[in-house]
């Protein structure tokens, strides 16, 4: 069944507005296939990318700059993470498949490429004072806004010396950089458990709920050069420490078009009230023009598998929120992504509102850390240039 774009998301890929989304389609360029509202079109995704890629060729060196920036060509080597045929590989690694079993831990260690006791044996350090002066001004606020916040004042214990002296314990004490950002998202002291434990622990949950928190963590360990990744690489090879690595992948996450569409994503869901009529509701939207966050992913035309393995362990105990998401399915083409998969883990487990980005943010840390000691092993600077578009010089 092929997959379907809405104009706002088809004009996004293709990189123009919806004017010229549809002087494509009078021109014949592109064609728009009708939906149950005479007044929404869909455009098959297959056709855009055809469409995407003919545009590429033959453009002048700022247009392709510009795409290649828009989910484009890659820009640099990486031996972390491989999407490939609507999968995702950790060095090699189906990440469901390891979602299946494996430790958080054991996954960072995977992605650091070291040795699990050498990554998480260092003493945790004990958090500051002024953490605990800062956590009450934080108290109830969204963790897009606290988390950032509370790491910036509770830096680890990473020995910067130690790696100009001795690079194969690169990693030591990283695993104390997940512990740490874990405390300031539960509101505990830094811990030595398991770090999907810590999570049950904190917020009440059985052995059931504690295994989809450690599924969540594992399938959020890295994606590739996203946002948050590229941003963590890109503080790291300056010279600065995991720590500012990790705090600058924690801002990006939260952003709107990154990890904070989870909180687009609750509100679209409160907005569905009691799914009795799914069908009803999600018509009315996009008979709107709205789309459906939360739906669709440019890198897996045939679904997130992420999403499809978290939800697999959700939706037999929820069986209206599979009619209303196989429903959102039918009308648009698209399946659910990884950001509404972590929303419903988080009202199946009746977690506190934000919990979505914590376990999100908790999770790509991981990546971070990873994408960092990467970097690091490059020894070089990340320093892009810009296609000047301003006006011309003086003269």
């Amino acid at each position: 069944m092929p997959l379907y774009l809405f104009a706002a998301e088809a004009a996004a890929l293709l990189g123009i507005s919806r004017q010229t989304l549809y002087a494509y389609v009078s021109r014949g360029l592109l064609r728009a296939h009708p939906t149950d509202n005479h007044r929404v079109n869909r455009y098959r995704r297959d056709e855009v990318e055809a469409l995407a890629r003919s545009r590429a060729r033959g453009r002048k060196p700022r247009e392709t700059a510009r795409a290649t920036l828009n989910w484009g060509l890659p820009v640099l080597e990486s031996g972390l993470t491989l999407i490939r045929d609507n999968r995702l590989y950790y060095r090699g690694r189906d990440a469901v498949r390891l979602a299946g079993s494996a430790s958080v831990e054991q996954v960072a260690a995977l992605l650091w490429q070291c040795d699990e006791s050498e990554a998480f044996a260092a003493a945790p350090p004990p958090l500051p004072p002024v953490l605990d002066a800062v956590r009450p001004v934080y108290a109830g606020q969204s963790p897009r806004l606290a988390l950032p916040a509370l790491f910036a004042l509770a830096p680890g214990n990473e020995d910067t010396a130690v790696w100009q002296t001795d690079p194969k314990r690169r990693t030591t004490g990283c695993g104390n950089l997940l512990r740490i950002l874990a405390a300031c998202l539960l509101g505990t002291s830094v811990q030595t458990a398991p770090l999907h434990r810590q999570c049950a622990r904190a917020w009440n949950l059985d052995e059931a709920g504690a295994e989809l928190a450690r599924m969540a963590l594992v399938l959020c360990a890295d994606h590739e050069l996203n946002a948050s990744g590229f941003t963590a690489r890109c503080i790291a090879s300056t010279g600065a420490s995991l720590h500012a690595a990790v705090l600058g992948g924690l801002c990006a996450l939260g952003g709107g078009r990154h990890g904070g569409a989870t909180d687009r994503i609750e509100a679209f869901w409160d907005e569905m009230g009691d799914m009795s009529a799914p069908d009803v509701s999600l018509r009315r939207r996009l008979e709107r023009g709205d789309a459906l966050p939360g739906f669709g992913h440019p890198l897996y035309p045939d679904g997130d598998a992420r999403a499809t393995a978290l939800l697999a362990a959700i939706l037999p105990a929820r069986p209206r929120w599979k009619d209303w998401l196989d429903t959102a399915e039918r009308l648009t083409g698209q399946r659910p992504s990884i950001d509404l998969a972590l929303v419903a883990a988080r009202r199946h487990l009746n977690l506190p509102q934000g919990s979505a980005f914590g376990l999100f943010a908790l999770g790509r840390s991981i990546g971070w850390i990873a994408h960092a000691l990467e970097q690091r092993a490059e020894d070089r600077l990340i320093r892009p240039r810009a296609a000047y578009a301003g006006p011309p010089p003086e003269s």
